[in-house]
Formats: C-alpha cells, sequence, structure tokens
C-alpha cells in the first residue's frame, strides 16, 4: 500500500519528537563528560535545530523511498511486458499464434 505525503509527514513528525526528547535527556547526560556546561534553554535549542534537521531528513528518504518503490513496481511491470518470451507456435495446431503485444 502506497504512503501518503501526509503520513509520510506525521510519521516524519513522531520519530523527530521521541528523538528530540531522547536527544535532550542524552545532551543533559553526555556534555558534563566533555566539559561542556550549559542550560536547559541551551540544551533545548541545540535540540531544536537538530530536530529541524532530522525532520527534514526524515521526510525527503521517507518519499524517495516511496518513490522508490513505485518505480520499482514501475519496471518490474514493463520489464514483464517487454521481455516476455514470445509463444512458438510448435505446429501442432494451425490456429496457435504467438503472443504479441498490444
Amino acid at each position: 500500500m502506497k504512503q501518503s505525503r501526509a503520513m509520510s509527514l506525521v510519521e516524519a513528525v513522531a520519530n523527530v519528537v521521541v528523538g528530540y526528547v531522547l536527544a535532550i535527556a542524552t545532551q543533559i547526560v553526555v556534555f558534563p563528560w566533555f566539559g561542556i556546561e550549559t542550560g536547559l534553554a541551551e540544551h533545548l535549542t541545540i535540540g531544536l535545530a537538530f530536530a529541524g534537521v532530522s525532520l527534514v531528513r526524515g521526510y525527503v528518504l521517507r518519499r524517495l523511498f516511496e518513490r522508490g518503490r513505485c518505480l520499482q513496481t514501475l519496471v518490474d511491470l514493463l520489464r514483464r511486458w517487454c521481455f516476455t518470451p514470445e509463444l512458438e507456435p510448435s505446429g501442432c495446431g494451425e490456429d496457435e499464434q504467438p503472443r504479441t503485444h498490444p
């Protein structure tokens, strides 16, 4: 089943929201290990910048994969239509005809 653009966006947003919360928690724990001292406002701002990039990345990748899936389906159909071997007349019956494509 094909995924709509709206559902691609919903998926990307859900992924980013979960990632944002996880990123803030990770920053609060990891930054001090590297001597980076920031307040909650800075953590939220840094996380928001990365979340924006992540949202765009997730949406674009989803649409590319969806387009690729649709293109692959088209390629498969064309391959079957163009490269299906023709039936060879066996000589057993005069009304047996090779298959031709319209």
